[in-house]
Parts: structure tokens; C-alpha cells; sequence
């Protein structure tokens, strides 16, 4: 492996720094947007059943989740009316939301880079490739350089590029499911209390 970096020459660190950034951001995704942690059909049926208990009270561990925090700004909320329950929901929702998307846009920019900075790793082969020609000869190993180094840039770019639009394009979908549950479960639960509440 090391001797393909070296062969590779100075320009596949770029590419090697990005994968390092792009995976650190994929395994912090992968645990912060775990479903369960984030809209919980149990915690929701929890919340159920706080809500339509004769004497209401927050649920245990009222902060453990995203939908429990949500919900829990709105119990919070001084005005108990639905336009200020609405309000305190969708402000909570709001500062979620920036937890969730927090790195896409780097894993994004990264997708969209790796193969630009592979095309930089070839251009930069190319020059080696041309300068080791000479109108009365050449030399071999310096162009077998300017290939290597042309080549792996390439093929690494490539490497970096792919998986990480992939996971882009992953998280942007799970991001967009839990919020279409949340909304769901708001639907159901917003009517409760403003019962509760009023």
C-alpha cells in the first residue's frame, strides 16, 4: 500500500485526507441518525399515554430522543395555546434539524471533489509524462512515473468519490424519513395536547 502512495506521488494526499474526513463523517452519521434514536414508535406511544393520563406529567427520560425533545419544548411552552405549541414544536424541530444535517454538505463537497483532485493527480502525471520526453530521448522511468502517478490519482479519486456520494445520497433520504415521521407523529400527538393543555 505504501509503495502505491509513494508511486502515486504528493497528490494523492489530497485524496487521502478527504477519505479520512469522509469516513470519520459517515461512522458520526451512522450513529447519530439511528431511527430508533431519533422517532421512536415506542417513545411515541409513551408519549400516548402520558398525554391521555388523567393527570399529566412528562414521560420518563423526556430528552433521551429527537421526538421527545420536540414534544417536551412544546409542554415547556409558557402560552398553552395551539398556534404556541405549533410555534414551540416546529422551533425545537428546527434545531434538530441542524444536528441531523450537521457534515452533509463536507460529505457532499467531498463527493463532488475526490474526482477533481483525482484529475488534478492526473494532470500533475501528465506534466511528468511530457517532461521526460526529449526530442533525442527519453526516459523510461520517469515516464512510467508520470503513468503511475496519472493512473492512481485517477482510480483513487474514484474510490473516494463514489462510496461517499453514496452515503450522501443515503443519510439526505434517512434525514427527509425521520422528519416525515416526525411530522406524523406530531399530527397525532398535537390534538392530545391541546386537550391537555387548554
Amino acid at each position: 500500500m505504501w509503495q502505491i502512495i509513494e508511486e502515486a506521488g504528493w497528490p494523492i494526499w489530497l485524496n487521502i485526507t478527504a477519505s479520512v474526513i469522509g469516513l470519520a463523517i459517515i461512522l458520526d452519521r451512522f450513529y447519530v441518525l439511528r431511527h430508533q434514536a431519533m422517532v421512536s414508535g415506542q417513545r411515541i406511544k409513551i408519549w400516548e399515554k402520558a398525554l391521555q393520563a388523567d393527570l399529566f406529567r412528562l414521560p420518563e427520560n423526556h430528552q433521551s430522543t429527537m421526538i421527545d425533545r420536540i414534544f417536551t419544548a412544546a409542554m415547556q411552552s409558557k402560552e398553552h395555546k395551539k398556534e404556541a405549541l405549533q410555534f414551540a414544536m416546529e422551533n425545537q424541530a428546527r434545531q434538530e434539524r441542524l444536528k441531523t444535517d450537521r457534515f452533509l454538505t463536507t460529505l457532499g463537497t467531498i463527493a463532488a471533489m475526490a474526482p477533481l483532485m483525482g484529475l488534478l493527480g492526473t494532470v500533475v502525471g501528465m506534466i511528468d509524462i511530457f517532461a521526460s520526453q526529449s526530442p533525442t530521448e527519453s526516459d523510461p522511468a520517469q515516464l512510467a512515473h508520470g503513468i503511475s502517478v496519472a493512473l492512481y490519482n485517477t482510480a483513487f479519486g474514484l474510490i473516494v468519490a463514489i462510496p461517499a456520494m453514496v452515503f450522501y445520497r443515503y443519510f439526505r433520504d434517512r434525514v427527509g424519513r425521520i422528519f416525515t415521521d416526525a411530522e406524523i407523529a406530531a399530527s397525532r400527538l398535537l390534538p392530545l395536547m391541546i386537550g391537555k393543555l387548554s
